[in-house]
């Protein structure tokens, strides 16, 4: 079965239907967009010095949410919350970035399927985003 690695991950199945090559070549295709990008281009260029380090870890990432590899170990709440100059209304730029790619990059089921965790992960780092400027620009708001 596609996907799946020797261990404990072997039991779970790849949550849709995506190969590790087309998890890469997305990944590719999509910070090449970015780096051209003139809202996120700058951001990630603030951050980013070794442009195939960086998607070989976030292509680890995806492999690692789609097909339960465990080849990710990092926090990316962390390292969006630290860079400081990443903000909320950069999410939805990137979720539209992202779904484009995928829409050109894989069939309609995986694409579809990739964008909802897409979109639910890019939700909970938004919402960490704006916690930590909250924090930051007075009293917590409790609603």
């Amino acid at each position: 079965m596609k996907g799946l690695t020797n261990g404990p991950a072997a039991m779970i199945p790849p949550r849709f239907d995506v190969t590790p090559a087309q998890i890469d070549r997305v990944v590719a295709v999509f910070y090449r967009a970015v780096r051209r990008h003139e809202v996120l281009g700058p951001v990630f260029a603030r951050h980013v010095t070794d442009w195939p380090a960086h998607e070989a870890r976030i292509a680890a990432f995806w492999r690692n949410a789609i097909l339960y590899e465990r080849s990710y170990d990092g926090n990316p709440m962390r390292v969006h919350m630290q860079a400081g100059d990443v903000r909320a209304d950069h999410f939805p730029i990137w979720l539209a970035l992202f779904d484009e790619t995928l829409r050109r990059s894989l069939p309609p089921g995986p694409a579809r399927a990739w964008s909802a965790l897409a979109h639910r992960i890019g939700a909970g780092l938004r919402m960490g985003v704006e916690d930590l400027r909250e924090r930051r620009m007075g009293p917590p708001v409790l609603r």
